[in-house]
């Protein structure tokens, strides 16, 4: 019996069997914390397990991206915590100057292609773009995993998901993320890795390939993949800086639990709104609901190529009075392209606000919340009631965001185009 793309990942890590289903041991390659869950980490392990080493400090990293710089003392006393454990134990640092941990540790080449990696934040899965499986877990699992370097896991059943048809300028990544949402809902894939298949997906860049998989979390799955073509290859040892890793593929007679076909070709400019990412819609049946917070960024879209996208409409105008727009880089490596381009100059002059890298408006604790009767549209992949405030949060492209920031409503973009 032929192999999945997860199950060969599995198998390359474990001395189990791996067959759909089985609980096995992974060897994880690399394994983190944030300033949140970090502390939790901190604590547990050092009630269990002292002053002893770690498995592998070379390993295991410690990201601060979500209220990064602490604007509390509550997290300026967490990441001092980990600062600490990380100084004793030496274990790399990507202080709150850096960005969201995920991209970090893919453009830092420690999370390459056909690896494992594992962290304490619910997108980790996000890394199936460049081929890896990642997982978000609690704190107590990521004890373990840094004190072991491994942890059980069951191997998922895999589902198909066949793209057909093609998409164009001004349709993008997120928008056909945002429709497959909406055909397959959580149902489909829940617990189950997922395999895109079709001639749009598999030509997609790197920065729309991690929009999908950043999303495979809110389709209730596991992980994404999408199969490389010889470009992405070229694409991720640029992105990463390495030249050796394993990419995989699935095995012709691979066997999969389901299969969907689903038709993208015409869609239009999408929307999810509350209470539910899977809740979407084209922009034009929503068009005109007034807006007043607009975030662009987050773990989705927040690479250059997405803040670029939104820096072209509105290149020579301005942001609605009443409007709020915030823009973050993923990462300090984003922001310094972004800078060099001219492009934040561009969006200062629009109006909009820079903030550093980091998750930013995706969650409370940073900017962009929505306080009572406020309407937000956010680039982030979340958009359940009090995940970004009080108000009602609609999840939206870059492009849908940086129209509607010009007019001061939902508007699609090809007006502007």
């Amino acid at each position: 019996m032929g192999k999945t793309i997860i199950e060969k990942i599995f198998s390359t890590h474990s001395k189990d069997e791996v067959k759909p289903n089985e609980t096995i041991w992974i060897d994880l390659d690399v394994r983190s914390a944030r300033d949140f869950g970090g502390p939790n980490v901190v604590k547990h392990y050092e009630r269990e397990y002292g002053d002893t080493p770690l498995e592998n400090s070379e390993k295991t990293f410690f990201t601060f991206d979500l209220v990064a710089p602490a604007k509390n003392i509550k997290y300026a006393v967490n990441q001092s915590i980990c600062r600490k454990f990380a100084r004793k134990h030496n274990i790399k640092v990507y202080d709150v100057d850096a960005g969201i941990g995920s991209h970090i540790l893919m453009e830092e080449g420690y999370i390459l292609p056909g690896t494992t990696a594992v962290g304490t934040d619910s997108h980790y899965n996000i890394v199936g773009a460049i081929g890896a499986f990642g997982q978000g877990m609690g704190d107590v699992d990521i004890t373990f995993i840094f004190k072991t370097g491994r942890n059980w896991f069951e191997v998922p059943k895999t589902v198909k998901v066949n793209i057909k048809g093609k998409y164009e300028f001004p349709i993008s990544a997120k928008d056909i993320t945002l429709y497959i949402l909406k055909k397959i809902k959580t149902d489909f894939a829940l617990g189950k890795a997922i395999e895109f298949y079709g001639e749009s997906v598999e030509n997609m860049k790197l920065f729309e390939r991690i929009t999908l998989c950043s999303m495979v979390t809110e389709m209730g799955g596991i992980i994404g993949f999408i199969p490389f073509k010889e470009e992405t290859i070229e694409e991720v040892k640029k992105f990463t800086g390495r030249e050796n890793f394993q990419v995989h593929k699935s095995d012709e007679d691979a066997v999969y639990e389901r299969e969907i076909t689903i038709d993208i070709d015409g869609i239009k400019p999408q929307i999810a709104a509350p209470p539910h990412p899977h809740n979407v819609f084209d922009v034009d049946e929503l068009k005109g609901e007034k807006v007043n917070l607009i975030f662009i960024g987050s773990c989705t879209n927040g690479r250059t190529e997405d803040i670029e996208m939104a820096a072209k409409i509105l290149k020579g105008r301005k942001i609605k009075d009443g409007v709020i727009l915030a823009v973050a880089p993923a990462t300090k490596r984003v922001y310094g392209e972004l800078l060099k381009k001219g492009v934040l100059s561009q969006l200062f002059e629009s109006g909009a606000i820079i903030v550093n890298p980091g998750c930013a408006g995706c969650a409370e604790g940073h900017v962009g919340m929505t306080g009572e009767g406020d309407v937000s549209l956010n680039t982030s992949n979340r958009n359940f009631p009090g995940k970004q405030g009080r108000g009602k949060t609609f999840l939206v492209s870059p492009l849908v965001a940086a129209a509607s920031a010009i007019t001061g409503e939902i508007t699609s973009p090809e007006i502007f185009l």
